[in-house]
């Protein structure tokens, strides 16, 4: 396929971004907001890396589809995402969940949600349609896929990365032939197919898909009909076309966007735990993940702030911070930052220490506060004094304690604290 017809064909794909997952996994983190707008590597949204992708691989019509609790979301994408120009037919629109069929219900499924917006979906009259999920953080350049989708005629493509067999239980699996020919999936297997060649490895469905826009219009028409059917495109849809018609995966690694390590980044930051190590990676001398490769940046909703700011250097107290990201509008004002990551406009007071944790936007760390292998939720007040992941039982009083031991902390559960006594 030569450059000129993949052109084409990139501006005749819709891509759509299903961004309504309530992220339960992530406890108090989306009480108030979708999993997909939650903050990210000091300055992003989750949002940010599946769109990013789209415009860096030359495709610039998105949708996103929302439901659960999409406010803080729908204002992201509103300030960060209207860059794109509509008279060159490139646009992010924003496809809330709106009862569109006759039964008037929310979104049953992944290929319900698709399916509730046919009639948007015709308006824009694509010839390919890239289902995304909008939760996970990774590079990917979608036009690769979309290539190999073309060149072999198939109906479906399905973005697949390999995952050791002993874990290969914890995904959807697939598995393929020489040829890439899907032949059969499997969901969460003890005993899981391997990958030609591989017999260490398993191939996990990414959540990622292509299909001939057609054909996937009239596949979900006869899917709703189905009364069986959970209406769900990993569960139902892909598995139904075994054997019916041409079905292919396409490796993650032809067409992941490499960072200064040689893995094939992609992660589910779908639990604090994940979370918190997803975040801290980005502290280390070579992340797992390269976010300063302007060959392929991540886009995002900038507010604006200054520079981030050290006060206070003598023998007391000397504000510092090492192996630590620090945001634009932080003031570290003679406490201690380390191993830990801080988003914007958060103040660390003197004689305070701030360790191994992330801590999101507009927090405050008061005097002789300890904070230690923790997650601090967007305005978060710590008081003077307080001690944080220095004793898991009595963390366990007050906050959330992750099952490898991150403290969770928000505004709601800080104001349920006792007074902290005062220091003398």
């Amino acid at each position: 396929m030569d450059e000129v017809n993949l052109i084409a064909a990139r501006k005749d794909t819709l891509a759509l971004v299903l961004a309504g997952g309530k992220g339960s996994r992530l406890k108090n983190l989306t009480e108030v907001q979708a999993k997909p707008a939650v903050p990210f590597g000091g300055k992003f949204r989750i949002i940010d890396f599946p769109l990013s992708n789209c415009i860096n691989s030359g495709m610039r019509r998105m949708c996103v589809l929302t439901q659960y609790k999409a406010h803080s979301l729908i204002k992201h994408l509103q300030q960060g995402w209207s860059f794109l120009q509509p008279e060159l037919n490139e646009f992010v629109e924003i496809w809330p969940a709106q009862q569109q069929t006759s039964d008037e219900v929310w979104y049953q499924g992944t290929a319900d949600a698709v399916y509730q917006n046919l009639e948007t979906i015709r308006a824009h009259s694509p010839r390919y349609i890239l289902i995304l999920a909008g939760d996970h953080i990774y590079k990917q350049d979608y036009s690769k896929m979309l290539k190999q989708h073309i060149e072999a005629g198939a109906k479906a493509t399905v973005s697949c990365i390999e995952v050791p067999l002993e874990k290969a239980h914890e995904f959807g699996i697939l598995d393929a032939d020489e040829n890439s020919n899907i032949v059969r999936f499997v969901e969460k297997p003890k005993n899981p197919p391997c990958i030609p060649g591989k017999p260490d490895r398993s191939f996990a469905s990414m959540g990622i898909y292509i299909f001939d826009a057609d054909f996937l219009i009239d596949l979900l028409e006869k899917d709703a009909q189905d009364k069986n059917s959970s209406h769900d495109f990993g569960k139902d849809i892909l598995p139904s076309l075994i054997g019916k018609v041409k079905i292919i995966a396409h490796r993650f690694q032809d067409s992941c966007v490499f960072n200064k390590t040689d893995e094939a980044y992609w992660r589910d930051v779908g639990t604090l735990d994940a979370y918190w190590e997803a975040n801290l990676d980005l502290t280390n001398v070579i992340p797992d993940l390269d976010l300063y490769d302007t060959r392929w940046p991540i886009w995002t909703f900038q507010e604006q702030h200054p520079a981030a700011k050290f006060v206070f250097e003598s023998d007391l107290r000397t504000g510092m911070a090492v192996k630590s990201l620090v945001s634009a509008g932080c003031i570290i004002s003679g406490g201690t930052v380390r191993h830990s990551l801080l988003f914007s406009s958060v103040m660390v007071h003197s004689f305070s220490l701030v360790e191994d944790s992330v801590v999101l936007p507009h927090c405050v760390i008061n005097r002789h506060a300890r904070v230690r292998k923790a997650i601090l939720a967007q305005g978060c007040v710590i008081p003077r004094g307080l001690v944080i992941g220095e004793d898991p039982k009595e963390d366990a009083k007050y906050f959330h304690v992750s099952e490898k031991g991150v403290v969770l902390v928000t505004p709601a559960m800080l104001a349920k604290l006792p007074p902290v006594p005062e220091l003398s």
